[in-house]
């Protein structure tokens, strides 16, 4: 185990090194991506969708994953600017959610459950239409 709460190899761990020190890419969304890689789901970590860079993203469905690390501090201000962002993405066609760092840190295996279920209900809403 490292700094990520993971095992990776030292190729894997310097470009998570580089991506967290670059994009300030929470650990919580790193693990949140391996553990969803060891479920076969494949999402994009820090995935650009158009506008602006998300944590996670399963393109196909076009389910974007947000990382909240500072929910419980969040003003006004920032509520309604993350409101406002996710309606931008619901306008594109998007699905934004947003997870705090804690579910991840405590319920890992139930977050990557839920999420599977979620990108799996937006694939089977998108075969229907």
């Amino acid at each position: 185990m490292d700094h990520y709460g993971i095992e990776l190899c030292e190729r894997h761990k310097a470009r998570m090194d580089k991506l967290h020190r670059n994009n300030c890419t929470p650990i919580e969304a790193i693990q949140l991506y391996y553990g969803l890689k060891q479920e076969g789901a494949n999402p994009m970590l820090e995935w650009w969708d158009g506008k602006k860079s998300v944590d996670l993203a399963f393109s196909r469905v076009k389910l974007n994953i947000e990382i909240d690390t500072d929910y419980h501090m969040m003003s006004h201000e920032q509520a309604i600017n993350n409101l406002t962002n996710m309606m931008h993405s619901f306008q594109d066609g998007f699905t934004t959610i947003r997870i705090p760092h804690t579910l991840i840190k405590y319920f890992l295996n139930e977050t990557v459950e839920n999420i599977i279920g979620i990108k799996e209900g937006l694939r089977a809403r998108s075969r229907v239409i």
